[in-house]
C-alpha cells in the first residue's frame, strides 16, 4: 500500500452519467452506505445502498464493497467517499474505528483502481458539514459555523462562508484532562450511565472550550443523539446559537458526492 505523497490516481475515460450527479459513498465502522445523489438539490436519486464493514477492514476489503456498491447501482462517473479518519490528498493518515492498516493508505488510488473511476476521498465530518452548509441547517449562514457530530466520537468540520477547513478533528481538543470526545460524545453518556441533563451539561462545557477558541457563528450539531435533541438540547445554555443538524443519515453520502463533483469539474 503506498506511502507517503501518493501517485496520481489514473484518470477515466469512460463515459459520465447525467450532468449534475455523483455517487457518493459512506464508509463508517460498522456500514457502508452508498447511492447516487443530485448535486444541485442533495436528493438521492437511487436507494441507499448499505453493506455491513468487513471485518477486518482492511483496505482491499474494504474496497471491494465500494466496488460492489458502485456496480450494483450501475454506476460510471465521479465518486465521493468519506472515511473515518484524517485524510490528506486522498491519503489516509489516522484510523478510527477501522483497520489501523489505513494509515499512510492512498485511498483515492485504491478507489479509483477497483471502480475504473474518478474517486475524491474526504473525511466524514467533513462530507456531512459540505452538505448541511449546502442543503441543511448551515445553509445560507455567513461567518463561521462548525459542524459537530456527536456519536462514538465526536467528528468536526469547521466551514468559512461555506468554504470547509478540512481536517480540523475537535473532537480530540484537551478538555479536563482528555480527549474531548472521551467526556462528551454520545458513547461517554451510555458509557458512564449519564441521565440526558448530565451529559448535556458535557456538552455544554465541550461547546465553551470550541467557543472560546473560534467564536463561531453557529453550531450545527449532527449524530444519532441529533434526533433526540428534545431530551437534552434545552439544557445546554451557551452564546452561540446552536441548531440540530438536517440531512442526519444522508449528509455522508451527500456530501462525499458534492465534494467529488466539485473536485472533478474544476
Amino acid at each position: 500500500m503506498a506511502t507517503g505523497q501518493p501517485e496520481p490516481a489514473t484518470p477515466t475515460n469512460k463515459p459520465r452519467n447525467a450532468a449534475n450527479r455523483a455517487y457518493g459513498i459512506d464508509i463508517g465502522g460498522s456500514g457502508i452506505k452508498g447511492a447516487v445523489v443530485d448535486v444541485r438539490t442533495g436528493k438521492l436519486l437511487t436507494d441507499r445502498a448499505r453493506r455491513d464493514t468487513p471485518q477486518p477492514s482492511d483496505p482491499d476489503a474494504v474496497a471491494e464493497v465500494v466496488a460492489e456498491l458502485v456496480a450494483g447501482h450501475g454506476w460510471t462517473g465521479e465518486i465521493g467517499a468519506t472515511f473515518p479518519a484524517v485524510v490528506q490528498h486522498g491519503v489516509t493518515l489516522s484510523a478510527a474505528n477501522v483497520d489501523k492498516a489505513w494509515i499512510g493508505a492512498d485511498a483515492d488510488a485504491l478507489f479509483t483502481k477497483v471502480t475504473d473511476q474518478d474517486v475524491l476521498v474526504i473525511n466524514d465530518a467533513d462530507a456531512a458539514g459540505l452538505a448541511e452548509a449546502r442543503f441543511g441547517a448551515a445553509k445560507g449562514v455567513d461567518g463561521v459555523v462548525i459542524v459537530l457530530t456527536l456519536g462514538t466520537g465526536i467528528g468536526s468540520a469547521l466551514l468559512h462562508n461555506g468554504v470547509l477547513v478540512p481536517n480540523t478533528e475537535l473532537g480530540h481538543l484537551e478538555l479536563d484532562g482528555k480527549d474531548a470526545e472521551r467526556r462528551a460524545a454520545s458513547s461517554a453518556r451510555e458509557r458512564h450511565g449519564l441521565s440526558w441533563s448530565d451529559w448535556a451539561k458535557r456538552v455544554e462545557h465541550y461547546l465553551e472550550h470550541v467557543e472560546r477558541l473560534f467564536t463561531p457563528d453557529l453550531f450545527v450539531l449532527g449524530g444519532g443523539v441529533s434526533k433526540r435533541s428534545d431530551k437534552w438540547l434545552h439544557h445546554v445554555d451557551i452564546r452561540t446559537p446552536i441548531t440540530t443538524a438536517k440531512l442526519l443519515n444522508d449528509a455522508g453520502i451527500v456530501g462525499a458526492a458534492l465534494a467529488a463533483n466539485e473536485h472533478f469539474e474544476e
